[in-house]
């Protein structure tokens, strides 16, 4: 009696491991051949004396659908996001425009009634409206008398407390003042109204000068004639508690003939 070997294929391993992951289940004859969604698979028995086939031991694999519907976005949800795009750009410009910054080179203009106190404004544009606008305690004549005399250094100087953390150096309030070293009084923070407005409107095409604004038609007040001077500043931020403005003088030589500091100690 002779012994056969059996040799193993790449298939029984295949069946093998088909066996173990997939649930197979044995056809009867009674049923159909022919099931929708089967995929029927067969394999034989054979031996070395006859080449017959045994009964068949049918395999059925369920078909998984290939085809996978794909839900279209809602139109109405595009629109939201597209509203809420729309939304957001217009907060963010109004934000903006609530809160002016200031870039390297600014448009710095002093002016004040002769008999009044200086006010100092800082404008990213002449066009723009101002970022920072105080009013100072230093009246326009000793302002103007000083500058006649030479180099002018304003320092303001603000208190740092722990209750205005977050507050940008340039909202602040109120600012101790000093010019060439003398202590001139306290500065206010001031909202651009109607009147600053106006003196910055009158001054828009102006670069860079100094002089006297035209009397309005009820002539000169009680205050007197309102001068200005009007000039670009190059603005050197050194910390979050400390910037610097320099007039930049036309022919670019020499030092600044006015230099302002604003310091949070």
């Amino acid at each position: 009696m002779r012994t056969i070997m059996a040799t193993k294929t790449p298939h029984d391993s295949s069946f093998s491991f088909s066996r173990r992951y997939f649930h197979w289940k044995k056809k009867s004859e009674d049923e159909e051949e022919d099931d929708q969604g089967i995929l029927n698979f067969s394999y034989s028995h054979f031996s070395e004396e006859s080449s017959e086939k045994d009964d068949h031991e049918e395999l059925r694999i369920p078909v998984i659908p290939a085809e996978i519907a794909v839900i279209p976005p809602k139109k109405h949800s595009l629109m939201s996001v597209s509203k809420l795009r729309s939304a957001l750009t217009v907060f963010g410009k109004s934000h903006r425009s609530h809160h002016p910054v200031l870039g390297r080179r600014v448009m710095g203009t002093l002016f004040g009634y002769r008999r009044g106190h200086v006010h100092l404004a800082f404008q990213d544009e002449p066009k723009s409206p101002p970022a920072f606008l105080i009013e100072l305690a230093t009246p326009t004549s000793v302002l103007v008398r000083e500058m006649a005399s030479g180099l002018v250094r304003v320092a303001l100087e603000t208190e740092k407390k722990a209750e205005k953390k977050g507050l940008k150096l340039l909202e602040e309030p109120l600012w101790r003042t000093y010019c060439n070293g003398k202590k001139c009084g306290f500065a206010m923070k001031r909202e651009c109204g109607g009147e600053e407005w106006k003196v910055l409107k009158a001054l828009e095409a102006i670069s860079m000068g100094a002089g006297v604004l035209p009397a309005s038609d009820d002539g000169v007040g009680a205050e007197g004639e309102l001068m200005y001077m009007r000039a670009k500043f190059e603005r050197v931020a050194g910390s979050k508690d400390s910037e610097a403005f320099y007039m930049m003088n036309p022919d670019g030589s020499g030092c600044p003939e006015l230099s302002i500091y604003l310091l949070r100690v």
